[in-house]
């Protein structure tokens, strides 16, 4: 984990398989670094260690209940781990909480993507609770990392999201709709 890719690195390239529904025959679709690069969007990315865990879904539930105000910004929200498609689609058909996600979960079964960011966990070979806000340049702006014990915070991500939009200095705890900063 040595080679950690932080704020303004370019984002890796990838192409990985993800479950993009619970259709029978439209359950996965390839998903590559290129899509939201080409569609001028944002991209938020965020991992998670395992599939069938406990604090995982709680999080990727509040992702989902919060999905129209990520599509608001002009962002693509991609839920990833090192699981393979298969293992995500049956957790989403067997957990309540994730039946109904309107985000692709990206499988990175051969774990290059998470070796690449450099978030890999040195005794399970698990990802870290990482999140990636990537700009349409596919530049990284913004990276927030807990320990596999602790979930994230959904609000802030959207917060900082909205801060990084505005492309102006933005005080501590500034929040959408207040004074930026103007420098005289």
């Amino acid at each position: 984990m040595n080679n950690r890719l932080f704020i303004g690195n370019k984002f890796p390239e990838f192409k990985k398989t993800a479950v993009v529904s619970l259709e029978k025959g439209k359950e996965f679709a390839e998903i590559t670094s290129e899509d939201h690069i080409n569609a001028g969007k944002w991209m938020v990315m965020f991992w998670y260690p395992k599939d069938f865990t406990f604090v995982c879904p709680t999080e990727i539930a509040e992702f989902n209940k919060n999905y129209e105000e990520f599509r608001d910004r002009d962002a693509v929200l991609i839920g990833a781990s090192t699981d393979s498609e298969y293992v995500h689609a049956a957790w989403r058909r067997d957990h309540k909480d994730l039946k109904d996600l309107r985000f692709p979960l990206l499988a990175d079964t051969s774990k290059s993507l998470a070796e690449s960011l450099g978030i890999l966990e040195e005794n399970e070979k698990v990802a870290y609770r990482v999140t990636y806000i990537v700009d349409p340049d596919s530049i990284i702006r913004w990276v927030s990392a807990n320990d596999l014990n602790v979930g994230r915070n959904v609000k802030e991500v959207l917060r900082v999201l909205d801060a990084l939009q505005t492309d102006e200095l933005c005080p501590c705890n500034w929040e959408k709709g207040q004074e930026t900063l103007k420098v005289a």
